[in-house]
């Protein structure tokens, strides 16, 4: 069948009309890649004029509906192995008006965003044009729409990460990926200056051209894009989820969105999908993901790429290998900051310690209505004494991961004290955790360019420091003595 045309109302909601008098229903941001006059091929069992987006199938020179998605189990192991707890998601296409919605909240929280208002509404009753990052109430009482999220473009499309059993305060849209053609053009950064048009050096040119190049006539814009690489745009998680691995994730299943579809466009199968993240510099989960740095552009910004074809690998290979710049870094741009630190030299023990607290409890202090109130309970003034420890027993390996667990006031914050240096009333503490440890730290911080105030009562700790400031505080005074310089 024929495409006749395409109506594109909201990135949620458009319209394909097919010869034969069939339209479609679907997304605006599916349907504003069909062109009147493709071919498509309809799978339906409805015989009617207008079918849902739950009633057919549909393909061009790749699958176009429904849209791409998958369900998936995501393990996170313990830093000892085995399973700690599991995700169950679900990554797809955006597709419904709240998706969309979601993704317009989170642009908010994405690093590299300029815009402290991240979206446009636009009021279904008066029609005026509001400015919020998450959905507006309009001052007529009217409806609010999601109109654009800025910073995105009309060719752009959306991956959403959903979280399928959640508790009621969890989100409902842990994070979302957009992804975009290439952009026009692209240079890179040298010793010296800057080498023009670096990217089609590397790559066929045709690869990144003809793209989308904006402007007014946005559809006719769309209607010329016909690449064989893709970039992802954005990748942002919510904040309460960062530490889980779902960015390195929602990255996994992009490339799997576009071996699939081919998208943005669906035109034309894609060799190359590519990023330009300042972020990568920092974390590496595009590395994780299989992507290898390439060059800085103009700006100083880090492009890394993805082969997905072996021709691809080929070109990205010899890059690599040839480019003097290139070979320098081997295609790796994170370099992790952290080394290993030498450990204790032996276990932290204790041995036999006691350790108790003894409170008198006064009632003059309190104000006669409380006095009264704890009268009646047969409260009076008495000591209270309680026993932490009897004679308790430990022993702590070098490079161990200890938790302390216990109930409140069970005593986990006195067995802290102990191995900072308070006193037991029995027994031995002995802790190998205390020179070394401040020696370590002092040359760190020196190095980083980081303030460090540090608390302690222990002289040996104060003399590896070596602080450019002592400051002894006590009796409502404060008393500084600075460094003193050993030249003098």
């Amino acid at each position: 069948m024929r495409v006749l045309g395409r109506r594109v109302y909201w990135r949620w909601y458009g319209e394909v009309l097919l010869e034969g008098g069939v339209t479609l229903r679907m997304t605006g941001d599916v349907a504003k890649w069909l062109r009147p006059g493709d071919r498509v091929r309809l799978r339906t069992e409805f015989k009617k004029p207008v079918l849902g987006f739950d009633e057919y199938a549909l393909e061009g020179a790749f699958p176009l509906w429904p849209p791409f998605a998958k369900t998936l189990e995501h393990v996170r192991e313990s830093p000892l192995g085995g399973e700690a707890y599991r995700y169950r998601l679900r990554v797809r296409e955006a597709t419904y008006e709240g998706d969309f919605e979601a993704i317009a909240e989170l642009e908010q929280f994405h690093y590299a965003s300029e815009k402290e208002v991240v979206a446009l509404w636009v009021c279904t009753q008066c029609h005026k044009t509001l400015l919020a990052n998450a959905k507006p109430l309009c001052d007529c009482g009217g409806e609010a729409r999601l109109k654009e999220i800025r910073g995105s473009t009309p060719a752009s499309r959306f991956l959403v990460l959903e979280l399928v059993e959640r508790l009621p305060f969890e989100p409902r849209i842990l994070g979302y990926l957009r992804l975009d053609p290439p952009i026009p053009r692209m240079h890179r950064r040298i010793p010296g200056g800057v080498e023009r048009n670096i990217r089609e050096r590397i790559f066929p040119e045709d690869w990144f051209h003809p793209t989308f190049e904006g402007g007014r006539e946005w559809e006719s814009a769309l209607d010329r894009v016909r690449t064989a690489a893709s970039r992802i745009a954005r990748v942002v998680v919510h904040p309460d989820y960062r530490s889980e691995g779902l960015g390195a994730l929602l990255v996994e299943l992009a490339l799997a969105w576009v071996k699939e579809r081919a998208v943005p466009e669906g035109r034309r199968e894609k060799h190359l999908v590519y990023t330009v993240a300042q972020m990568a510099r920092y974390h590496p989960f595009f590395e994780k993901a299989g992507f290898r740095y390439l060059f800085d552009t103009a700006s100083g910004r880090p492009v890394l790429a993805y082969p997905l074809t072996e021709e691809a690998e080929y070109y990205l290979e010899r890059f690599l290998k040839e480019d003097p710049y290139a070979r320098a870094h081997g295609g790796r741009l994170f370099v992790s900051r952290f080394g290993r630190v030498q450990g204790l030299s032996g276990p932290i023990r204790l041995v036999r310690v006691r350790k108790s607290y003894r409170s008198h409890l006064e009632l003059s202090d309190l104000s006669p209505e409380v006095q009264e109130t704890l009268a009646a309970f047969g409260v009076r003034a008495r000591v209270l004494e309680r026993a932490i420890l009897r004679e308790a027993d430990l022993e702590v390996p070098p490079g161990s991961v200890v938790a302390l667990a216990g109930a409140s006031g069970a005593g986990k914050t006195t067995l802290l004290r102990l191995l900072l240096g308070e006193p037991p009333d029995g027994g031995e503490v002995e802790v190998p955790t205390a020179r070394r440890v401040a020696l370590g730290l002092g040359k760190l911080v020196r190095q980083a360019g980081v303030t460090l105030v540090v608390a302690t009562h222990r002289q040996e700790v104060i003399a590896s420091l070596d602080p450019d400031l002592l400051v002894f505080v006590g009796y409502g005074g404060l008393m500084a003595i600075p460094r003193r310089d050993p030249q003098t």
